[in-house]
């Protein structure tokens, strides 16, 4: 495999394209659509979508029914055909053609040399500015024919899908305009049947709020059908007589905007993206009801026509046209990470409100260390007991220093309880270590500096079991505060240790975003002053399990790797099944240079670190192997708790189901892709 190649990671560029109409001149827009084309062909793109009757013009009225124009059309047309010859782009281009007694509005579609087919427009508009059935016949009912186009009998229909042999999942199809706007658009059957590209060839003439319409119904198309959609739409040089055009072109995916260009431009230009294609394939699969749907319609899906076709894709580096977000569970946008915050915090809240009201209003008991998960399952426990009515006193905080517990985090510890107004206590359990370690006859007991992984689940375990013991005494029940990260990479003692607790309010939140969570408590002044002012410097102190003493600070990422690269491949992993391969791949463009892209909001200047291709290939050798080979028995035996994120939950009793003695076998030899020559080069 070349690895800087889209192609081989399951991705296709798309372009779409506007420009400069010449009225009734169909071999100017001949020319410029081919001239388009080039540019496309050199930046890589399979598919390029043009507007719709771009080869003469939307608004030319009832010059669409002349015969010198109609003529032209076709000996237009004919030299994109040969023009395309030596082209990479599937170019998708809008004429309008003759065709037994009536004159309709296709998408030709056009690859190396040849038309792959044509698809007519279903629904020519007849109301208020429009009145194209005066000129244009509907194809909504043309199905399984042909048409002669150039002296070729070529496939004519709305129920065709250009299907590349050569690029697994890259399946388009086309409608124009006014389909997008009816209640069941061709491309919902389309998409039903396979189509994973959506092309929409429009004219749409631009009035005050129709570019946000568009963009709510290509975003919805998107979403739904779990496509790319694609749109282009006529710009400068149509006639305004009674109109203005505004040439938005624009590519969403899965509900997500790819790409879009600036709107009222005054010369060609494109929008272009990369269509991730495994994931598109990968939602349908996991989305049982999409197919299901299309088994409800299978009369109309059933029987669309696939025109096959060889793209040949180039194989070297054309970088990646698309954004991705180096942390996909913290978006980098300012209001909407905002929302993020507002619901995640309120779900959990509202979680615990209810689990407590249902099983009789226990107390809450809950091990405080002065780290960012206890922390914040702290603040969650105090405004649910605040939504509820009950005093914060009803919450029992306990800190539990160690051997190697730092001044530092107990006295935030100390502070915060004491500032939330919560019962505060603390239990010393370095003389319970100290005689579990003796009793058992571990070195350390004998003065021998040996801190294994006993010596750490000794404390771990003396912390939960303490607090389950306190939780029968004192009427409570025990709160966890492991995060989806932990639970993910299965750092956590099992059983007796921090993997159990009776209620889990983190276990659907991963690490990178609990400190934006409480960025956003602090931000939104859900507590006083005092209590923001000791959440900041909790924000600021190394995640450390402060287990190992000797050590300046024990940091947990040193030993199992950052917890931004780990977050990185979970969601890729939990939400799209993606191989490791391609993960590096995304994780490189997103993390190899901290300058490029955004960051979140709030995010310290000083952690805006990059990694190179080495050590993001390091950690996720260690993420296949804990992840799948290693940590599930921990994750099958986890407590309740509310899933928080769209990337999903680590529940075996919700999104994730997966074996206890698994392997990592299959992820690791993906993985030896990169070690082969070229591979990671």
């Amino acid at each position: 495999m070349n690895f800087w190649s889209i192609y081989e990671h399951g991705f296709a560029r798309v372009a779409a394209c506007t420009g400069h109409t010449v009225i009734a001149d169909p071999r100017a827009n001949a020319e410029a659509a081919l001239r388009q084309a080039r540019r496309c062909a050199e930046e890589g793109v399979a598919v390029a979508v043009f507007p719709e009757l771009g080869l003469t013009g939307y608004s030319i009225e009832d010059l669409l029914l002349q015969d010198a124009v109609l003529d032209e059309v076709e000996e237009a047309l004919q030299a994109v055909v040969a023009g395309s010859a030596d082209l990479l782009p599937v170019l998708v281009v809008g004429a309008p053609l003759r065709h037994r007694h009536r004159v309709y509005n296709c998408a030709v579609v056009v690859h190396r040399g040849r038309i792959l087919g044509v698809a007519p427009k279903s629904y020519p508009p007849n109301y208020r500015e429009f009145y194209e059935q005066r000129q244009i016949a509907s194809g909504a009912d043309e199905r399984g024919g042909t048409i002669r186009v150039g002296g070729d009998e070529v496939p004519f229909g709305v129920d065709l899908l250009f299907e590349a042999e050569d690029v697994p999942s890259l399946v388009v199809h086309a409608e124009i305009c006014e389909d997008m706007w009816v209640p069941v658009p061709p491309s919902a059957e389309a998409a039903l049947a396979g189509a994973t590209v959506l092309a929409n060839l429009s004219g749409s003439p631009i009035t005050v709020g129709r570019a946000e319409d568009r963009r709510l119904l290509c975003r919805s198309a998107s979403s739904r059908l779990l496509a790319a959609y694609v749109y282009s739409a006529a710009g400068l040089g149509e006639s305004t007589t009674d109109l203005s055009w505004d040439g938005q072109t624009m590519i969403h995916e899965n509900g997500a905007l790819l790409a879009e260009s600036e709107r009222f431009p005054l010369g060609e230009q494109f929008a272009v993206a990369d269509v991730d294609l495994d994931l598109l394939r990968q939602e349908r699969q996991r989305m049982g009801t999409f197919d299901d749907n299309r088994r409800a319609h299978a009369g109309r899906t059933g029987d669309f026509r696939r025109v096959r076709f060889r793209l040949d894709p180039p194989t070297g580096d054309l970088g990646l046209r698309r954004r991705v977000e180096r942390f996909p569970f913290v978006p980098a946008d300012a209001d909407r990470l905002a929302l993020d915050c507002y619901e995640a915090y309120n779900i959990q809240v509202a979680g615990l409100q209810q689990r407590l009201a249902s099983i009789g209003g226990p107390k809450v008991v809950i091990g405080v260390s002065g780290g960012l998960d206890s922390t914040h399952a702290l603040i969650v426990a105090a405004r649910a007991m605040d939504r509820a009515g009950r005093p914060r006193s009803d919450i029992l905080a306990f800190t539990l220093p160690g051997f190697a517990t730092s001044d530092h985090t107990k006295d935030n510890a100390h502070k915060l309880m004491n500032s939330l107004g919560v019962t505060a206590a603390e239990l010393d359990i370095t003389p319970s270590a100290r005689l579990m370690l003796k009793e058992m006859g571990h070195p350390f007991a004998s003065g021998e500096p040996v801190y294994d992984v006993t010596f750490e689940n000794v404390q771990a375990g003396l912390r939960t079991d303490y607090l389950f013991r306190l939780a029968n005494q004192r009427g409570g029940i025990v709160l966890g505060t492991g995060d989806l990260s932990e639970l993910a990479l299965g750092w956590s003692t099992y059983g007796v240790g921090d993997q159990m607790s009776h209620y889990n309010v983190n276990s659907g939140v991963p690490k990178t975003l609990i400190q934006h969570l409480i960025r956003w408590v602090i931000g939104s002044e859900q507590f006083d002053e005092e209590t923001g002012r000791t959440l900041a410097a909790i924000l600021d102190t190394e995640i450390s399990p402060e287990l190992v003493p000797g050590e300046e600070m024990q940091s947990t990422e040193s030993k199992i790797g950052p917890y931004a690269l780990h977050d990185f491949t979970l969601f890729q992993v939990l939400r799209y099944g993606f191989r490791p391969s391609k993960i590096a791949f995304l994780a490189w463009h997103a993390w190899h240079d901290a300058e490029a892209g955004a960051w979140p909001p709030g995010f310290p200047e000083a952690k805006r670190v990059a990694y190179d291709l080495a050590e993001i290939r390091r950690w996720l050798e260690v993420f296949c192997r804990r992840f799948f080979a290693f940590a599930q028995f921990k994750r099958s035996a986890m407590p309740n708790g509310p899933k928080v994120s769209a990337g999903g939950s680590l529940s075996p009793r919700g999104d994730w189901r997966a074996p206890s003695d698994g392997t990592a076998h299959a992820w690791l030899r993906d993985l030896e892709r990169f070690d082969a020559p070229g591979g990671g080069e």
